[in-house]
């Protein structure tokens, strides 16, 4: 990190904090963003997340596959220069990366096999919308559930490759991500909702 990206975010992150106790809190509790996001694997509840998240910008270093990207103001103070997913731009690889460098555990450090991950990753969840989905259209697709890192225990396919998403599907979005229909006819519904 340059010198003086490193002091912007230092300065606005710090900016940011003062303002919180001073009645910013309590103008942004309960604001609502229009802008669908996920918060990167192994982080905190969105409240917990938010009070320990320091923006050092670590995580998103730390990204191999540049998904983290961090909130200017289009998402209310409170989320400043915090990290987030647009798995439509860019998937989660479910590297674990990110919480190996977070400072604060705002991203908890994740073992990176299938059952740590299924455990600890709740980024969100799939969604099919069967009147986009092309498999549930009478054509075969089934280029989610190749995506798909947990295949078989995320999501499963029927005939002609229709997808059907189970219980353990962690939100990682690369499903999302490689969907071939526009709009796409699966999306991941983020668990702050």
């Amino acid at each position: 990190m340059q010198r003086r990206s490193f002091l912007h975010k230092l300065i606005a992150g710090a900016a940011a904090l003062a303002a919180a106790p001073a009645g910013l809190a309590a103008v942004s509790t309960g604001y609502q963003s229009s802008i669908r996001y996920l918060r990167p694997p192994g982080s905190l509840p969105e409240e917990e997340f938010i009070g320990r998240c320091i923006r050092c910008g670590q995580c998103g270093e730390a990204c191999p596959n540049r998904c983290i990207k961090f909130f200017s103001t289009d998402n209310g103070l409170r989320s400043y220069n915090t990290p987030y997913i647009t798995p439509r731009e860019q998937a989660c690889i479910l590297c674990m990366k990110c919480g190996e460098v977070c400072p604060t555990g705002a991203i908890q450090e994740i073992v990176r096999t299938a059952q740590t991950i299924i455990d600890g990753v709740k980024m969100g969840r799939a969604v099919v919308d069967r009147s986009l989905c092309l498999s549930y259209q009478g054509k075969t697709c089934g280029v989610c559930y190749r995506a798909c890192p947990l295949q078989d225990v995320a999501i499963k396919v029927g005939l002609l490759e229709q997808p059907r998403v189970l219980e353990p599907c962690v939100g990682c979005g690369l499903c999302e991500r490689s969907c071939i229909q526009i709009p796409q006819a699966i999306r991941i519904i983020p668990n702050y909702v």
